[in-house]
């Protein structure tokens, strides 16, 4: 058996501020530095689309150009399904935080394929309701996605993704936020200026669902190079 081993180069996170005035939705760090003398970065390349996402038409208007590509490119999955697991709060007697994950999950499996899988496996995304974490003294978040990067056993570059949203919030707030954060975490790493967008930048007093432009500007993302999945060169593990 190889043995498995992880390299992290980089993590960056957006998150959503309590509150609805204009801009809310801050980036919380730049994109990280890749720069190493034992790595070799690959091309970046372009995948087919998925069969549900390629269905969406190339038709309305999308926000693509706020989207923001790092140094390995777009930010969207290569291999299908994308596991997501869930991490229900410990107190949920009426199970809405986590019944609000699952329709958010299944929101978005429109468009992607994705599988829920035990909390207790290794998944892709892992949405979790916690606090996220204060950063410079800012107000507090109500929710915040952030992304590493590592190489797997195979040597392949790949991704994962941590969404966290605070469970004491009403029903549709939760399920606004983490509609919100799963696009973020699909691939849609950037925000809308219209409030009738899953990915407005603000929190708003009825969240939207999943709109035409959410959808077209997902497949705009799919439709760019990446350099995720695909094998380094000239690589050394570490520890």
């Amino acid at each position: 058996m190889k043995r498995q081993w992880w390299f992290l180069v980089g993590m960056v996170a957006l998150g959503l501020m309590l509150g609805s005035s204009q801009g809310n939705w801050e980036s919380l760090a730049g994109p990280p530095n890749l720069t190493r003398d034992n790595i070799q970065l690959p091309p970046a390349v372009r995948y087919p689309l998925p069969p549900s996402l390629a269905k969406i038409p190339r038709q309305g208007e999308d926000y693509f150009e706020a989207v923001q590509p790092v140094d390995v490119g777009y930010l969207l999955w290569t291999q299908f399904p994308v596991t997501v697991a869930i991490d229900p709060p410990q107190w949920d007697p009426n199970h809405v935080w986590q019944a609000a994950a699952v329709q958010a999950v299944a929101e978005w499996s429109v468009y992607l394929p994705l599988e829920i899988v035990d909390p207790g496996r290794p998944a892709n995304i892992r949405l979790l309701s916690q606090r996220p974490t204060d950063q410079n003294h800012r107000r507090a978040r109500f929710a915040e996605t952030s992304y590493e990067l590592f190489v797997d056993s195979q040597g392949v570059l790949r991704h994962r993704c941590r969404v966290v949203v605070r469970p004491s919030q009403a029903a549709k707030f939760v399920l606004g936020a983490l509609r919100h954060e799963l696009g973020h975490a699909l691939g849609i790493w950037g925000h809308s200026p219209l409030p009738t967008d899953a990915l407005y930048f603000a929190q708003v007093a009825d969240p939207p669902p999943i709109s035409q432009r959410d959808a077209n500007t997902l497949r705009r993302v799919y439709e760019q190079p990446t350099r995720l999945g695909q094998r380094l060169s000239e690589l050394t593990p570490h520890g």
